[in-house]
């Protein structure tokens, strides 16, 4: 039985993702030709906040869209998940956020972003938000946003006793004086390569990047690492939380379904351990499905999902 859950703020970006479908994907310089078109709701900060609405939060969404067509869609997207979006700002200066996916047969992608009006969300913009901070338990941020943007979140988060987690994705250098403020540190396999500087071939290799990510002043480090699970880092130790075996189709937005549902979990007063292996369900369920936000998981399924499976 879940707790009443508390409120969590989403800064981040918002896109619309155009997607082709490819047997594989172009090498550079190589055209691929026969894939399948399509458009879905994406941006990091937009597929974080839809996945923790679908996993039972309560949501409020920062962010910054364009006064078109785009921006419209996603708004109205954000209201049929009933995200709080009265300080997502609609931009007549710049458009909204398009990414470029291609993905591969076996679920692989490569995705290139225009950033359009996420670029122009401010650290203002986020300070006008601050009302939707004085009710929060859990701060989530990405990226994708200015880093000017990024710290303006974290410092009213944490002025406010907040959990802070960060998923450092795109990973970017940053200062030990914004990280000793994140509780909570979410890279993937290569973020947590760039951000520490050790090749991650092996599980001790990640187990040396968890350490030395700590070492940076992070309170715990959670490392996604696809099928394979992830690797959790705090004080009391490191462990494995193994994946769910599932049928990979698309695995674009897993991170950030992973990143949604475990701020849920958090917010609930579930322990980290716990939290992982719930976001770990809904992240498997998500590369089930085509597209970033259509694959994010509703709470029913991911608590089926967890279930233990009945034996004859």
């Amino acid at each position: 039985m879940k707790s009443h859950p508390k409120p969590i703020v989403v800064v981040g970006s918002s896109n619309t993702d155009m997607i082709v479908r490819l047997e594989r994907l172009p090498r550079p310089g190589e055209t691929v030709l026969g894939g399948r078109f399509s458009t879905a709701a994406g941006g990091k900060g937009a597929n974080q906040a839809v996945a923790a609405a679908r996993a039972g939060g309560r949501v409020a969404f920062v962010g910054r869209v364009g006064d078109d067509a785009f921006g419209r869609e996603a708004l109205r997207g954000f209201r049929r998940d009933r995200l709080r979006v009265s300080r997502v700002a609609r931009d007549p200066r710049a458009p909204s956020g398009v990414a470029l996916i291609c993905v591969a047969a076996n679920g692989e992608n490569s995705i290139a972003v225009a950033p359009g009006a996420n670029a122009r969300l401010s650290a203002a913009d986020v300070r006008r938000a601050a009302g939707e901070f004085a009710a929060g338990s859990v701060l989530l941020a990405q990226l994708e946003i200015p880093l000017a943007a990024v710290r303006a979140a974290v410092d009213l988060a944490a002025a406010r006793g907040m959990t802070v987690i960060l998923n450092p994705a795109p990973a970017r250098p940053l200062a030990r004086g914004l990280l000793r403020r994140v509780n909570l540190l979410t890279p993937n396999e290569t973020e947590a390569e760039i951000l520490s500087g050790i090749t991650i071939k092996t599980p001790a290799d990640a187990v040396r990047a968890a350490a030395k990510l700590r070492g940076m002043g992070v309170g715990a480090v959670v490392i996604t690492l696809g099928a394979k699970g992830a690797l959790v880092a705090d004080a009391q130790g490191c462990d494995w939380a193994p994946g769910f075996r599932v049928r990979a189709v698309d695995t674009t937005a897993a991170g950030d379904v992973f990143n949604g549902a475990l701020a849920v979990a958090l917010a609930e007063g579930r322990s980290l351990r716990e939290a992982v292996r719930f976001a770990n369900a809904a992240a498997a369920l998500s590369v089930t499905r085509l597209g970033a936000q259509p694959s994010a998981p509703w709470r029913r399924e991911i608590e089926a999902r967890l279930r233990p499976a009945k034996t004859a």
